[in-house]
């Protein structure tokens, strides 16, 4: 289930990017921020903040050095297991972990194909809550020619029972 600020991002990126549609803050007086629903988040943030952000760092180094042994299966352990997991590049969406694998093996195993040296770059991570995060930055896979192929993406994880997880991703290739 989308936590708030999610659903109100989502909503307010869909009212703008309809044709004809633009953004106008209300012409009321501002109410006052929402209050943090969860009380702890609200008295400790900083901690809380420290302890969400060294969770997705881990995910992301350990699917980094699974990428870099050559093992598409254990960088894949950082997505979510379910049908439900997103994956946008290009043009394509990818629905499910196990389409998400499929889509890996066709794209970076097999004969003639290699995975190359991935190198993830300017890391932003957004802290939404105790169980939330949004994380952008740039990919850079080094092959074995020479060629770098790289470009940007937008995570969605979130703490699942299993640990911090890839629930929603959007890559984009650089041309």
């Amino acid at each position: 289930m989308a936590t708030p600020k999610i659903a109100a991002l989502l909503t307010l990126s869909l009212l703008c990017a309809a044709p004809g549609n633009s953004y106008r803050a209300p012409q009321s007086a501002p109410s006052a921020p929402p209050q943090p629903q969860n009380e702890t988040f609200a008295r400790e943030p900083k901690l809380i903040r420290q302890d969400v952000e060294q969770g997705v760092k881990h995910l992301l180094v350990s699917q980094v050095e699974a990428w870099n042994r050559g093992e598409i299966e254990g960088f894949m352990q950082g997505y979510w297991h379910s049908p439900e997991l997103t994956f946008y590049s290009g043009a394509t969406i990818t629905k499910g972990w196990e389409p998400t694998l499929l889509r890996y093996r066709k794209r970076y195993s097999g004969e003639g194909k290699e995975m190359g040296k991935l190198e993830f770059q300017d890391l932003d991570i957004d802290v939404l809550s105790r169980r939330a995060a949004i994380v952008t930055g740039k990919f850079q896979l080094t092959m074995s020619n020479g060629q770098q192929p790289h470009g940007l993406f937008t995570l969605v994880v979130r703490r699942l029972p299993a640990g911090w997880r890839i629930v929603h991703d959007h890559t984009s290739a650089a041309e």
